[in-house]
This record gives structure tokens, C-alpha cells and sequence, in this order.
């Protein structure tokens, strides 16, 4: 058969001149691309790169594959649709599986032949091609119920030496292909004669040192045993097993930690494989890393949120408290023996000064009164509540009592306020005697202390007691008490500041009026600034963390939901359960006890990383939740031997 010379880029032929001429006459840029060009994708017998496949001229060969390499990355590309060209695409890398394969292997310290080299290449190149049309559903479903797809797939994998760097690429694309069409492959029963790839896939995944291999190895296995007819080929010291426990720390390998976690989901979601993982030597160890990816993965933000609540400030230099003004002994003395309502309307005077902005409740200006005088009642009659409060508008024109309303109402007294003592009646006031000297307050701390010399000068004795307020110390000489007196006196100049204190006095806002007469019943104000900082995830975990939290629950409920043993079935009673003979029962102890062992096991890893899983934050509430409730478990702590 004579083949005519193939189209090149950039080309024309005179069969499509007349269609290219119409398109410039409705100005519109031709496509000159070949692999568009109609003969290259018909569906006819005659394609002309199935013609170019199938025969022996390299050449041909070649341009036919390089136009398949760019058809095949095409969604619309279907293999159904060219005749003949699914079985032409098989036929290089069945040559290369069946005896290419020895040259390359012979010679592999040296080059190989151009011819042979030619070959092997055709081989790599429709195996890729074919692998690259496997991503598509419709060539998947084709080549899984091809008649060679799996023999080929399973020859190469044994037949060819994945040692060998001749071979690597050829048996990558292998499982690759593998990959796309596993869920449709069914594997060989162990009895039977044909080759099955498992332990050709396991011995790569355990002993591989090519990166690639293991993680296509991997990502085959673990599409494999997630059918259930598979499971019973699981082992609970798969090399695999081991494969991905030993690479699942290498977090910045993400292709090598996602097989290796695709796998380890695959084999634990069995649960006898589950139960056995418990007792296996590097189980706490592997729960331990896959809580450490959760935490290396989790994409946080950090989040202030200020709970201060309304505050105002005032100027410290000028708030010093100055106390409401009591009466002194000498004023009681005085008002004591007037008449009502004289007394009332003098104590109104001492007691209380007109404000307009000023207002006490009338409770409060009634218990004022009654305070004072009803210990004195026997001798001196008091007026009732309501006359104590119409005396007000007597004494202080401009003030009135009045009912504010509410809820609740308020009964006040509005315009007048206390009494304010100065602050030098509080910082230079004697407080000898007990505080029961009735001098009035001096202007200065000299003054106060020629006051106090004169009361150290009145003792008659030589040894005197120091009598200033509370003071408790004991008889001394004049001459030491003149020294002594000088601790109770306030300095002239306040005190300096530390340089850590600020020059305002932080109030709460519901504060009405400050400085106040008793700072101790201050309500205390918020912090000028609470800013609550914490941490929280911005987006969902990627997919490794989601797989290594599934392992991870898994391994939870495998340890802490404990099953009771079954019943088991005796014959003699039909099936019921009954008596079951002794060594039976022996039997069924020690498996019950390595189960229990498990249990424990299992349960002391996650009490190990409870304090791990604290910080492991998760957006979706529903994985939050499966969080708090190990780590809930965890805390319950071991079970009781």
C-alpha cells in the first residue's frame, strides 16, 4: 500500500484552496491548523492517521502520534468515533509488553539501537495517548470493557522491571491508565490462574524509590479496595500500609501525602483493618501526625473584638474627693435644744446648700434627719416624714419636692444638694482626741502642727500617748512625740506620680457626679481598652485535611465505640445461642481480650492528643462538632481496667 505524502503545518491542499478563498472573500482568517483538517478526524475506515498507525514507516508513525498527542487533550475527542483506532494504539504497547521491553532492560548501561529506540518510543507514546483519552468518560467506559486493556495493563506490570529507568515511564502511564478505568476492573479470584496486579502494586508502594511509582501505585491500590469486592484481599501489614504511614509526614509533598492518606482511608474504612491498626506499633505516632497536618493546613485569621464598654474620663488633678458635710458634736450640741421646726430649718441650713441642678431623694433627706435626731427622742421631739420634706421650701425658696414620673417613679427633692467639706478641712483638720477636737480646719500643714504642739504641751507627765484618731502607739517621751505627731500631717506638695500613671480617672458613664464622697462605693468602670483577640479559620480545610480527619474519625469511633460480642450460634440448638463448649469459649476470650487491648490503646492515643486537637479549628459546624466531641471523649479519660 502506497501512502501519500502527509500534510504539514502551515500547507494547503487544492481540495480545500476553494474553501479557504471563500472564507477570505467573507473576510474571515482561515484555520490552516492540521489537526482540524477534515481527513485527520473522519470517521471512515480510511482515516488517514489509523492509516499512518498501522504502518511501518516510522516517519508516518510519528506525525500520526504527534497530531494524536494534541487530539487527545480535547474533551470532544472520542476514540468510538475513528474506526479502527483504539485497536492501532494497542498494538505498539502490546510489542513493547510482550518483547521490546528485554532490549531495553539488555542494554540498559548503554544506548539502545536507533531502531529499537524508534519503537520503544511509538510504545510510550500511544500508551500516553491512551491514558490521556482514559480522563474522558466516554473513552473510560470504551477502554474498561476493551478485550486488551487488562491484559495489557496486567502484562506490563508483570513483565516489566519498574527498576529499570527504561521502563519507568512506560509503566507510569500503565497505572495511570490503571487509575481511570480501576472501578470498572475486577480482580482475579485467588485461586485462579491469571495474573493479578495487586502484589506487583504493593511491592512498588512499599519498595519503590521512585517518587511517581509510589504515588501511582498508591492511588491505584486505593481505588481498588474501595470496592467491596477487593476487601478480602486487605492485609493488616500491607506493605502499602507501611508506604504511606512512612510518607505521611512529608507534608510539603502534597501528591505524596494525598495517596498516602487516599490509601490509609481505603484500608481503615474496612473495620476489621481498623481493629487491627489499634494494636500496630506506629498507630499513636500516625494519629499524632495526621492532627499535626489538620493544624499545619488550617488557614486562620486573627479576629479583635473590642468589649469595652462606655466609659468617660476625667482630669486626675482635679477630682480630689470632698466628702458631704456631718454634723459635729459642738453643732448637735447646738441644734439639740431648739424648738421644732426652728431645729429643723437651722439643721437644713448646716446640713444643706441651694444648687439648682442639685436633687436628693426624699428618702434620703428624711433618714438624714431621722438619723440624727430619733436617738434623742425621748427628750426631744422630731417632726414626721412629710414635714420634714414641706420645711424644705421655707429654708431654700428656690427648691421643691416632686414626683418624677417612671417607671419606676422617683420621689426627689430638687434644688438643693449636701454640704461639701473643703479639702483642706480634710487634709489639715486635727484628729486629736480621738478626731474629737472641735478646732475648725487649718490653712496649712505649719499651722496644724503648732495646733498639735499645744496639745503635746498640755500633758502633765513627762511620758504622753499619742491620741491623733486610731493611732495605737504607745506612750513616749514629749520630745519623741513631737516627732511622732508629724506622720499623722499631710505633706504641702502631693505626691509625685510614677511615670506608669496616667493623668485621668477612667468612670463608668452611668457615673453621675465625681469626685465622690465615699471613692470606695465607686462602681468599677470597664477597661479603657478590652480587646478580646482569637483566632479563627477563614476558609474549609483542602482535601488532604479532610481525608486525615475521616482516618481520624474512624480510628475514634474503632476506640471508643466498643461492640459486645455476638452470640454465637450452636447446632445442636438450631442456631440459638446456647452452651458453648470449653474450647470454644477459650477461644472467644482471647479474642475478647486482644480487642479490649485495642480499645485501650486506641483510647490512650487520643488522650495523648487532646491538647493537639484543642487547637484544631474547622469552618463547617459540622466537622467543629466531630472535634469537640473527641476531644470530649478524650477527656473522660482511660477506661477502668
Amino acid at each position: 500500500m502506497t501512502l501519500a505524502t502527509p500534510v504539514r503545518t502551515g500547507t494547503t491542499t487544492p481540495s480545500l484552496y476553494r474553501s479557504y478563498t471563500q472564507q477570505a472573500n467573507q473576510r474571515v482568517a482561515p484555520n490552516v491548523t492540521d489537526d482540524y483538517e477534515r481527513w485527520y478526524t473522519e470517521a471512515t475506515a480510511s482515516n488517514r492517521m489509523v492509516l499512518s498507525l498501522r504502518s511501518t514507516i516510522h516517519v508516518e508513525i510519528g506525525w500520526a502520534l504527534d497530531r494524536l498527542h494534541r487530539l487527545c487533550t480535547n474533551d470532544q475527542f472520542i476514540l468510538t468515533t475513528i474506526p479502527g483506532l483504539t485497536d492501532a494504539l494497542f498494538e505498539w504497547p502490546e510489542w513493547y509488553v510482550r518483547e521490546g521491553h528485554l532490549e531495553s532492560e539488555k542494554y540498559a548501561f548503554f544506548s539502545l539501537s536507533a531502531e529499537t529506540d524508534r519503537r520503544r518510543r511509538h510504545a510510550v507514546e500511544s500508551l500516553f495517548i491512551l491514558r490521556n483519552s482514559a480522563m474522558n468518560e466516554p473513552n473510560a467506559h470504551q477502554l474498561a470493557n476493551h478485550s486488551r486493556t487488562q491484559p495489557l495493563i496486567f502484562g506490563a506490570l508483570h513483565n516489566l522491571d519498574p527498576g529499570t529507568e527504561a521502563n519507568t515511564e512506560f509503566i507510569l502511564n500503565i497505572m495511570e491508565l490503571f487509575q481511570a478505568i480501576s472501578l470498572r476492573i475486577t480482580l482475579p479470584h485467588p485461586g485462579s490462574t491469571d495474573k493479578s496486579p495487586l502484589p506487583i502494586l504493593l511491592q512498588i508502594a512499599g519498595r519503590s524509590p521512585n517518587r511517581s511509582l509510589i504515588v501511582a501505585a498508591l492511588t491505584v491500590l486505593g481505588q481498588l479496595f474501595t470496592q467491596s469486592s477487593s476487601l478480602s484481599r486487605l492485609e493488616a501489614d500491607s506493605p502499602a500500609l507501611s508506604a504511606s504511614i512512612r510518607y505521611l509526614p512529608l507534608f510539603v509533598d502534597k501528591p505524596l501525602v494525598e495517596a498516602s492518606l487516599n490509601y490509609m482511608y481505603a484500608h481503615l474504612s474496612h473495620p476489621p483493618m481498623a481493629k487491627a491498626f489499634l494494636h500496630h506499633s506506629f498507630m499513636p505516632s500516625t494519629l499524632r501526625v495526621l492532627v499535626s497536618l489538620l493544624l499545619a493546613e488550617q488557614v486562620e485569621e486573627a479576629v479583635s473584638l473590642d468589649i469595652t464598654g462606655p466609659v468617660r474620663t476625667v482630669p486626675a488633678s482635679t477630682t480630689m474627693a470632698t466628702p458631704a458635710h456631718d454634723l459635729t458634736d459642738g453643732e448637735l450640741e447646738r441644734l439639740l435644744p431648739m424648738p421644732e421646726p426652728t431645729r429643723c430649718y437651722e439643721w437644713m441650713k448646716t446640713m444643706f446648700v441651694a444648687e439648682p441642678e442639685g436633687e436628693l431623694t426624699q428618702v434620703d433627706f428624711w433618714n438624714l434627719y431621722k438619723d440624727v435626731f430619733t436617738p434623742h427622742v425621748d427628750r426631744f421631739p422630731v417632726l414626721v416624714a412629710s414635714d420634714v420634706i414641706k420645711n424644705v421650701n421655707i429654708v431654700f425658696p428656690q427648691a421643691q419636692a416632686m414626683v418624677l414620673p417612671g417607671p419606676p417613679q422617683r420621689f426627689i427633692v430638687r434644688g438643693v444638694n449636701r454640704r461639701k467639706e473643703t479639702q483642706a478641712s480634710q487634709r489639715f483638720k486635727c484628729q486629736w482626741e480621738r478626731s474629737q477636737c472641735t478646732v475648725p480646719p487649718f490653712a496649712s500643714a505649719g499651722e496644724l502642727y503648732d495646733h498639735l504642739l499645744q496639745h503635746v504641751d498640755a500633758f502633765e507627765s513627762a511620758h504622753a500617748p499619742c491620741v491623733w484618731s486610731s493611732c495605737t502607739a504607745p506612750p513616749s517621751l514629749k520630745s519623741h512625740l513631737r516627732q511622732h505627731i508629724l506622720t499623722h500631717m499631710s505633706s504641702s506638695q502631693p505626691p509625685a506620680k510614677h511615670s506608669s500613671q496616667d493623668d485621668t480617672v477612667t468612670l463608668s458613664i452611668d457615673t453621675s457626679a465625681y469626685p465622690l464622697v465615699n471613692p470606695t462605693l465607686r462602681p468599677p468602670p470597664p477597661p479603657r481598652s478590652t480587646l478580646v483577640t482569637y483566632h479563627r479559620p477563614v476558609v474549609d480545610p483542602p482535601s488532604t485535611s479532610l481525608t486525615a480527619l475521616l482516618i481520624i474519625r474512624i480510628l475514634f469511633h474503632t476506640s471508643f465505640v466498643a461492640t459486645d460480642l455476638a452470640p454465637r450460634p450452636d447446632g445442636e440448638r438450631f442456631g440459638f445461642p446456647g452452651v458453648v463448649d470449653e474450647d470454644e469459649g477459650e477461644d472467644v476470650t482471647e479474642d475478647y481480650g486482644n480487642e479490649v487491648e485495642g480499645l485501650r490503646r486506641g483510647r490512650r492515643a487520643f488522650v495523648g492528643v487532646r491538647s493537639m486537637m484543642e487547637g484544631v479549628r474547622m469552618k463547617d459546624e459540622v466537622l467543629a462538632s466531630w472535634i469537640a466531641e473527641m476531644v470530649d471523649a478524650a477527656y473522660d479519660g482511660l477506661p477502668q481496667s
